[in-house]
């Protein structure tokens, strides 16, 4: 809003001159148009040209520009920001065309105004940034396009197109919440679903299309990994196995090659992507470690004929999974029950549950603490966790910040309490009329209640037995009535550093005294990442953060080694980018282990500042580690029972540079601009800070 007087209403604006859309996704999405007045401005930053745009904008858009007389303008706000150094950053060009388009004051004032903000705002991120910044003005206000509305879209109207089907939830109420138009939604929806549990998967079907560029894959190149779906934060690309019979159905886009590997004779290898859901951050395609890259970004619409295959994949015959998941390879065959979600592109965070949804996802429960593990685990209406084809998946649930832990030590309990009742029924069903192939089936499940594969494969057993018994028997009445557990549950507890090392750490602490068979999982941002950018316990020395702008002045909280002083804790730090193998190693340790586990998980943020970009933020893990920054290993009271130490130090020793490591984050390098006079100082303490953690971990794992 604008005038000659001060503005103090707080409402929102409803009736508007001039409507920006910053995404071309979203005219098919929302409707952008609500509210502006005839004769209104638009600007649509898109990669379409005047002619394209007649078969991208839907007849209703058009309808509304020619009929309401819309000033209608358009700017590739994306392809400008690539070309002048700033990747996907567009508000400076789009703020720039405003100026041009809106007529507020004259735009060479304007231009004069944002120069000088400029340097108010970006002053201490360097010269280039300033300059980048002056370019993106320039080119905003030099680039926009006036597109002439043709009359024949006062009266066009959209092709049908049969949709696939969707679940009511999601065509009721999901797609309806996604359209900006929850307030519309009548009270009588949601009957059936008042307990607040919601239908799991459902991102699957948002299809964004939000990505610029998306990974084309280059299968001659392809060495079959599979670190490209290992390290993708969104589960877009995953690597799939066909036999001849299954290629039969292929569409005419589909390639594969023959697949290498023991246990993959005779298949058919290859990688999929779901570019209707992939974010474009570029991770898949920076790891990709053939020797000419397997994957290249592509732009978006170069690779929609190849949408069908996607759809093909998915719906491949479920197999076995031939290699196991004790590999980084093998275990992306897995399907991952977490996908689609709503991160940022290149999240640090959402590689790491996808991966500990693919290795226990078909029996978990996940307890997860408010913050940005809350927000794209369960943004409603979408929810990323997801089932496999048996129906099973992840169960997940959300308290508060501050007593996640107990609340998932509480579900634990729960469950726990819920599995000796159906033992007590099991048993008593021994001392009644059964067939002797039930009893025995029954005792084979008490044997293994307490292991997982054997309490799986024993309740495969168990189930169509009990349904053909249970009629006439109500302990297996019972047991029936709680098949869903008879299969023993992996009990998680997610959050964020702000959680674990600050607001929930008493609950933390608790828990893991309790001595009982958790696993608490903490994605290390060092900073609250979901409430914008706070220090944390973990946030360390140097870093700069809100209530920490000159820099915090004390050290890294060390989280794991006092967990470590029970003795009878797991607990080990991992760094996906660093080591793949040994994240893998340490989340399947920390589920087998019989007692309470701490997994802490370094995971890059957008607010850490890369100035490699969020399309390298594997690529930034495996720097903290190469610096000396953070170190990965595993604590593992089990060796100490055999007579080891229990103790693993992972990482090998710092081979680049710790200065060149935070120089690369503006978190640190703003400091030497903002406030040089102490920077140096706190630099030098945070080297040394890290320095102190080795060596006290160096110490622990040379101990005989």
């Amino acid at each position: 809003r604008f005038g000659k007087k001060a503005i103090k209403s707080t409402y929102l604006i409803s009736s508007a001159n001039y409507v920006a859309c910053g995404n071309q996704a979203y005219v098919t999405k929302y409707d952008v148009l609500k509210g502006i007045k005839d004769g209104g401005t638009f600007l649509l930053n898109c990669i379409w040209t005047p002619e394209e745009l007649e078969q991208h904008l839907p007849a209703t858009m058009k309808n509304y520009i020619a009929n309401h007389n819309i000033n209608f303008n358009t700017l590739d706000a994306v392809g400008i920001a690539g070309k002048i150094g700033l990747g996907g950053r567009v508000n400076m060009i789009m703020q720039a065309a405003f100026f041009k388009l809106a007529d507020i004051i004259p735009v060479e004032d304007a231009v004069k105004y944002l120069k000088a903000a400029v340097i108010t705002s970006y002053g201490k991120k360097g010269e280039k940034v300033i300059n980048m910044n002056n370019a993106a003005i320039d080119e905003g206000v030099q680039s926009v396009v006036k597109i002439n509305v043709p009359a024949s879209w006062k009266t066009v109207k959209d092709v049908v197109v049969a949709e696939d089907a969707r679940p009511d939830f999601v065509k009721n109420i999901a797609d309806v919440m996604n359209r900006q138009e929850g307030d519309s939604l009548p009270v009588s929806a949601f009957v059936g679903i008042e307990d607040g549990t919601l239908m799991p998967g459902t991102a699957a079907f948002e299809k964004r299309g939000i990505a610029v560029n998306v990974p084309e894959w280059q299968v001659d190149k392809c060495i079959q990994c599979n670190q490209c779906a290992y390290v993708c934060p969104h589960a877009v690309i995953r690597p799939f196995l066909t036999n001849d019979e299954d290629l039969k159905n292929a569409p005419k886009t589909y390639e594969s090659k023959k697949a290498i590997g023991k246990g993959l004779e005779g298949q058919h290898f290859a990688i999929g992507i779901s570019n209707a859901d992939c974010s474009g951050c570029g991770n898949c395609a920076e790891v990709c470690p053939a020797k000419e890259k397997a994957l290249i970004m592509k732009p978006y619409a170069t690779q929609e004929a190849k949408l069908p295959n996607w759809k093909f994949n998915i719906n491949l015959p479920k197999k076995e999974n031939p290699m196991g998941t004790a590999t980084v390879k093998g275990s992306q065959f897995e399907q991952p029950l977490m996908e689609f979600s709503g991160a940022c592109a290149g999240c640090g965070e959402t590689p790491y549950a996808r991966l500990i949804t693919q290795l226990f996802g078909d029996r978990m429960l996940i307890a997860n603490a408010t913050g940005c593990s809350s927000i794209w685990g369960a943004s409603s209406p979408a929810s990323p966790y997801t089932v496999n084809k048996r129906g099973q998946g992840p169960a997940w649930a959300n308290s508060l910040f501050e007593d996640n832990a107990e609340f998932g030590f509480g579900m634990f309990l729960a469950t726990s309490q819920l599995r000796d009742k159906v033992e007590m029924s099991a048993k008593e069903a021994l001392t009644m009329k059964t067939s002797d192939a039930l009893k025995t089936v029954i005792n084979e499940w008490i044997e293994n209640k307490e292991d997982a594969e054997g309490s799986k494969a024993a309740t495969d057993k168990m189930l169509p037995l009990l349904n053909a018994e249970k009629d006439n028997n109500e302990a297996l009445k019972e047991i029936f009535a709680k098949r869903d557990h008879l299969v023993k549950k992996s009990q998680w507890i997610f959050g964020g550093d702000g959680w674990a090392y600050d607001i929930g750490y008493g609950g933390v602490d608790h828990v893991l005294a309790s001595g009982e068979d958790v696993n608490i999982f903490v994605f290390d941002t060092e900073v609250y990442s979901n409430t914008g950018g706070q220090a944390s316990k973990s946030t360390p020395t140097a870093a700069v953060a809100k209530f920490a702008a000159t820099g915090k002045r004390t050290k890294k909280k060390d989280l794991g080694m006092m967990a470590m002083t029970y003795g009878y804790v797991y607990v080990a730090q991992i760094a996906m980018g660093a080591d793949k193998a040994q994240t893998l190693k340490a989340i399947k340790e920390a589920e087998a282990y019989k007692g309470p586990s701490l997994i802490i998980a370094y995971a890059p943020c957008i607010n850490h500042g890369l100035k490699v970009g969020m399309g390298c933020t594997q690529l930034e893990t495996k720097r903290a580690v190469e610096s000396g920054y953070w170190a990965m290993y595993r604590f593992n009271p089990d060796l100490k029972d055999a007579g080891k130490n229990p103790f693993v130090l992972d990482s090998k020793e710092p081979t680049t540079s710790f200065r060149d490591y935070l120089m690369g984050e503006v978190r640190y390098s703003s400091l030497a601009k903002s406030f040089p006079e102490v920077a140096e100082e706190l630099f030098v303490k945070t080297e040394n800070d890290a320095k102190e953690r080795l060596a006290g971990y160096k110490k622990l794992a040379s101990e005989k």
